[in-house]
């Protein structure tokens, strides 16, 4: 989550935990927590949502790996109508503690950060010693939605023939048109 943003829906697990055999979470915030979600994203209302989370150990860190299913309202980019639309998203991340031996190295440490386009992200490094779960289920909704939104059905209508925008546009009616004052010719 940036920094300087509240987490409206603070839920956080100790890695030490995940170690020892895993971790199933099942969980939804509630409306007030939602209505705050649903203003960082810029939503209109977010009305349900849902995450089924499951952290397993890996390395010396651990995959969170999940289930998101949520009910926004969102405004359409082209009628500017209010619609209401479900998401479903899977989402998988892996995450290490920062003294791990196998966390990316910045090139300011000295070491060389390699990325591969085609292969899987790189594992976050955690700050402490938990992982903000609440913070991956709203990252990975936020990703989910449609930057610019349409409603069903909604179809863009350009203007029929442009508008000729030039300050000659009036003299070239009237020297066409000769109901419109000019002597037409």
């Amino acid at each position: 989550m940036a920094e300087g943003v509240i987490d409206p829906w603070p839920s956080t697990v100790a890695l030490g935990r995940v170690s020892r055999g895993g971790v199933d979470l099942r969980f939804a915030p509630d409306e007030a927590a939602r209505h705050e979600i649903a203003k960082t994203l810029g939503l209109v209302s977010l009305e349900s949502l849902t995450a089924e989370v499951f952290l397993r150990p890996w390395m010396d860190g651990a995959e969170v790996s999940g289930l998101i299913r949520a009910r926004v309202t969102q405004v359409c980019s082209v009628s500017a109508d209010e619609f209401e639309e479900p998401v479903e998203s899977r989402f998988s991340v892996h995450v290490l503690p920062a003294d791990s031996e196998y966390a990316p190295q910045d090139e300011e440490s000295g070491g060389e950060l390699g990325i591969d386009p085609e292969g899987d992200d790189p594992p976050d490094v955690l700050e402490g010693e938990t992982i903000d779960v609440s913070a991956y289920v709203i990252e990975h909704l936020a990703l989910e939605l449609d930057p610019f939104p349409r409603k069903p059905g909604a179809v863009f209508q350009p203007p029929a023939e442009p508008v000729d925008l030039s300050p000659f546009a009036a003299l070239k009616k009237l020297k066409t048109d000769p109901d419109a004052g000019g002597e037409g010719g």
